[in-house]
């Protein structure tokens, strides 16, 4: 395989990183205090679209309210993206909520429930 057919992966890594800073610091959106991280951007091989997943504690509404944050906020995400990666053209940034550690914490508390709930058998 030649390099070329992952650049997909490395532009999403360095969106993520790029993005991460700009929520550090640079982003001074009320809706957006908190702790609010980049988990995975997934950019389509066409770098057409990406995903942006977003990870933040915190109430459904508040999270909503960071997505539109964000969402509100791409033009400026997009330009200062285009200027730090030096990209003649960015995908398309849609932003979700990355609801990954909360299925983990579900399924381990699930799994908690049932080996409590069995008996142990001793063979």
């Amino acid at each position: 395989m030649s390099p070329t057919n992952h650049r997909h992966e490395r532009v999403g890594e360095e969106i993520a990183h790029e993005i991460n800073a700009m929520l550090a610091g640079e982003l001074k959106d009320p809706r957006l205090e908190g702790t609010v991280v980049v988990s995975e951007v997934r950019v389509q091989p066409d770098m057409k679209h990406a995903r942006v997943f977003v990870s933040m504690l915190g109430s459904s509404k508040e999270q909503a309210d960071a997505i539109k944050a964000l969402e509100h906020a791409s033009g400026f995400i997009r330009s200062e993206l285009i200027e730090r990666l030096q990209l003649r053209r960015l995908p398309e940034l849609h932003f979700t909520l990355d609801l990954s550690q909360e299925h983990v914490e579900r399924i381990e508390r699930l799994l908690k429930e049932m080996k409590k709930d069995k008996p142990s058998s001793n063979l």
